[in-house]
């Protein structure tokens, strides 16, 4: 198995893990007299068989992860850039979406804001770190459908 199908199958039995919680909470409690859509015993089977297969695909994804070095770095330590490189991203915009709030002032009285940033140059190095991470996460793809699982 390729580690992009191991993924995909940790995201479907997430999902699967998020329906069964639902599920369950729908299910332990019913009205006096009334019976349950479906039993809470296999629910609960379903949801442990389920979680020991999630840990299992982790423990395999993550070593996988470590030990797999892609353009001389391990793809651990290139999720871990790509993840620091969306905060750095997110954070930016958040600036640039402060300082282009615009303020309209009635009266001469009124407070006057003014920006303390040059937003021309942010917006470009937002560019750039969003055109860094779009490669990154196109080498992380590469890896992720050219490497076998551990």
């Amino acid at each position: 198995m390729k580690l992009a199908e191991a993924l995909n199958q940790r995201a479907d039995l997430q999902k699967r893990i998020a329906q069964l919680r639902e599920r369950l909470a729908n299910n332990v409690k019913v009205q006096e007299g009334d019976q349950p859509a479906e039993k809470p015993e296999d629910l609960f089977k379903e949801l442990g068989g389920a979680l020991k297969q999630l840990k299992d695909l982790i423990v395999s994804i993550n070593r996988t992860n470590q030990e797999t070095v892609w353009e001389g770095k391990t793809l651990t330590e290139i999720i871990a850039e790509k993840d620091t490189l969306s905060m750095h991203i997110a954070a930016l915009r958040s600036a640039l979406d402060a300082a282009n709030v615009r303020s309209d002032r009635y009266s001469r009285n009124e407070i006057k804001f003014v920006r303390t940033i040059d937003v021309n140059a942010l917006q470009k190095r937002v560019d750039d770190l969003s055109r860094d991470l779009r490669q990154l996460d196109s080498q992380l793809q590469q890896a992720n459908w050219t490497t076998d699982l551990q």
